[in-house]
């Protein structure tokens, strides 16, 4: 076991992993060869539920990619777009429960289970929690062309030019989608709102200027900041990163106001306990490598892993969570 391993990670509040960037590290012990005589004896499908270039994205080919070494077979990153995500989770759901078809979770599906009426799946009762993978920070970048470097002096604007400013999302109902419409509620401003097809389009569409304002996850994000293709004006954490000190929160101008993503890994419902339990052990360890761990925090994650059923525990709490906060902002699904 490395150095500040621990044998149990129990799932924290999103506060709580913004406020102390913790690294999990766990047992590395496990390899190939161990699979060998049983689960998994073929490739993994690994489906995101958004368009290449996003957030979701960037988070599922970093870790599948270790999974295959550690499991010792291949497996496949599929992206179905569409739907804010709820074309993949069907599909999941309705797959076969044995293990080879999974689900990266994300915060936009758990408030889909409230934005969206009549969903052809229960996101607790037609799955089985794995594990949770990460934590996403947020970040609120403007085009260049937008003439505002805080949040107070976007709020301004906003409220000079109700209905004018826009703001893309990677669809109704996504995360950048409550993010935003949380942050209008609690500022009392009125954006447009832009759907796109996932995050990738949405990203370029504020890089090209046909939208203005961003709420989004910093991996896909930074490398615009960096070469000046969009302004960073603030972060959505609840206190100031450590990888960006400089960088106000909005809390510091919108009172109360935080927004993170955060990402899992669903099995449909039945699938064999030992077979969970086999993922589990195999995603800890991913998570524990100190090369997948800085890899990760360097492109703005923050690793996290957990028990199955504290993960489980924590899924039910965030989709009662988020239903409090769609009733209160009033967001809908176009």
């Amino acid at each position: 076991m490395e150095p500040g391993a621990s044998k149990h990670c129990r799932v924290r509040s999103v506060q709580a992993w913004a406020e102390t960037m913790l690294l999990i590290a766990v047992s590395s012990c496990f390899s190939p060869a161990a699979f060998a005589q049983g689960y998994p004896a073929k490739p993994i499908r690994y489906i995101v539920p958004s368009s290449p270039g996003g957030g979701n994205d960037t988070m599922a080919r970093v870790f599948a990619d270790e999974l295959a070494q550690t499991v010792g077979q291949q497996v496949i990153v599929e992206n179905r777009a569409g739907a804010a995500g709820n074309i993949a989770a069907e599909g999941v759901a309705r797959s076969a429960p044995d293990g080879y078809t999974v689900l990266q979770l994300s915060q936009a599906l758990v408030a889909n289970a409230s934005l969206y009426r009549n969903l052809p799946y229960d996101l607790v009762r037609d799955f089985a929690p794995v594990t949770m993978l990460a934590i996403e920070p947020y970040i609120v970048v403007v085009h260049p062309s937008l003439p505002v470097k805080s949040i107070n002096e976007l709020v301004a604007l906003a409220r000079t030019k109700p209905g004018t400013l826009n703001y893309p999302s990677a669809g109704s109902g996504t995360m950048s989608f409550v993010s935003t419409e949380l942050f209008k509620s609690m500022a009392g401003i009125d954006i447009m709102h832009v759907p796109y097809k996932g995050g990738g389009p949405a990203l370029i569409s504020v890089v090209s200027g046909e939208t203005s304002i961003y709420f989004g996850p910093i991996p896909p994000i930074l490398p615009h900041i960096q070469q000046g293709r969009l302004r960073a004006i603030a972060v959505a954490t609840a206190k100031r990163l450590a990888a960006m000190p400089n960088l106000p929160t909005v809390g510091e101008s919108v009172t109360g106001y935080e927004s993170a993503n955060w990402y899992g890994l669903l099995v449909p419902a039945k699938t064999p306990k030992e077979t969970i339990a086999v993922l589990n052990r195999a995603s800890i360890n991913v998570l524990g490598k100190s090369a997948v761990n800085k890899r990760l925090v360097d492109i703005g994650y923050i690793p996290m892993s957990s028990a199955s059923d504290e993960f489980g525990v924590y899924v039910r709490a965030k989709v009662a969570e988020l239903a409090k906060i769609i009733r209160q902002t009033g967001a809908t699904v176009n």
